[in-house]
């Protein structure tokens, strides 16, 4: 088993930088494919970034490509999310995922990851 605590959400303006943490405990002698994802009020829970099991993969929904980038450190089993430029429609609900039968970066659903954490709420103010 696999236990995920996020970190590092906060109120910020826009154009201000986030960056959040990932730390993973449990079943961490193996590494897998891990991810970041969002949930805004009223809407669905939306992929953000994937890292695969050794971070040399990584991949980004649009929207973020150029100001977020994912990233892990295996030594300190966390992963992190930099956020830059953030925008008001960056503001949600942040949710990191793995799927310990995976490794690399290719999955983008959330259906697809088996683990979460329980979330680390960022608003960006206008």
């Amino acid at each position: 088993q696999v236990q995920l605590v996020e970190s590092g959400g906060e109120l910020v303006q826009t154009g201000g930088s986030l960056r959040l943490s990932c730390v993973a405990s449990g079943r961490t002698g193996q590494y897998y494919t891990m991810a970041w994802f969002r949930q805004a009020p009223g809407k669905e829970r939306e992929f953000v970034a994937v890292i695969s099991w050794n971070g040399r993969s990584t991949n980004y929904t649009d929207s973020v490509k150029g100001r977020f980038t994912i990233s892990r450190d295996i030594a300190k089993n966390t992963m992190y999310l930099q956020m830059n430029s953030l925008k008001p429609e960056d503001t949600a609900v942040y949710y990191c995922a793995t799927n310990i039968s995976h490794f690399e970066s290719d999955l983008y659903r959330d259906w697809q990851y088996d683990t979460w954490g329980q979330g680390t709420q960022v608003t960006v103010s206008s």
